[in-house]
Parts: C-alpha cells; sequence; structure tokens
C-alpha cells in the first residue's frame, strides 16, 4: 500500500516561490505517474501537473510556465517547484500516484492520495 506525504505549503505574497515535496512509501514508486492536484474550498478538485517514471511532464495550462515538477527515484520524492505565485493558486495541493505509467488528469484514475498540504498567497 503507498502512503503519499506532503509538505512545504505556507503563506507567500504573490509572486512569491514555493517549493512541495511529496514523500511516498510502501510501494513501487519508480514505475508510477505522480502528480499534483489542487482543490479550494467550494471547488472540485482539479489538475496541476504529472510526471512519469521516464520523466515525462504535463500541466495544466494555469500553471504551465510557472509550476515545475520534478522527482527523485532514490529518495522516494516527487516536487512541485511553484513561481511566480498568484492569488488564485491559494489551494489545498494533494500529491497522487498512479499504478499505470500513462498520464490521466482525473481524479479517478489515481490510485492513491496523500492528506494536503495548504498553500495560500496573499495579495
Amino acid at each position: 500500500q503507498v502512503q503519499l506525504v506532503e509538505s512545504g505549503g505556507g503563506l507567500v505574497q504573490t509572486g512569491g516561490s514555493l517549493r512541495l515535496s511529496c514523500t511516498a512509501s510502501g510501494g513501487a514508486f519508480g514505475s508510477n505517474i505522480l502528480a499534483w492536484f489542487r482543490q479550494d474550498p467550494g471547488k472540485a478538485r482539479e489538475f496541476v501537473a504529472a510526471m512519469t517514471s521516464g520523466g515525462s511532464t504535463y500541466y495544466a495550462q494555469s500553471v504551465k510556465g510557472r509550476f515545475t515538477i520534478s522527482r527523485d527515484n532514490a529518495k522516494n520524492t516527487v516536487y512541485l517547484q511553484m513561481n511566480s505565485l498568484k492569488p488564485e493558486d491559494t489551494a489545498f495541493y494533494y500529491c497522487a500516484a498512479r499504478r499505470y505509467n500513462l498520464i490521466v488528469v482525473t481524479i479517478s484514475g489515481y490510485d492513491y492520495w496523500g492528506q494536503g498540504t495548504q498553500v495560500t498567497v496573499s495579495n
């Protein structure tokens, strides 16, 4: 059973940066798709970014050019570097893992989820 634990959230001003981390345990980390989603209260959870085991990436249009997903298989960790943050990036950010090595953007496509970490961007 894969367990995911996020860290790195916090409060930052508009234009600032944060790096989120997600460490996995209990599974074949290297063969999974790893992704980040986010959810604002009262809104649906939305896809942010994903990365294959081979290093291919895919981003939501709203974060393309500002966010970068990366992974360190030796540390069983995936990262989300967030730059040029905007107030609309404020949300709870979740790490997710998918057993099959094909990127999908739907919540139902992911098998494991972390508990999330809050990111707040102030004006």
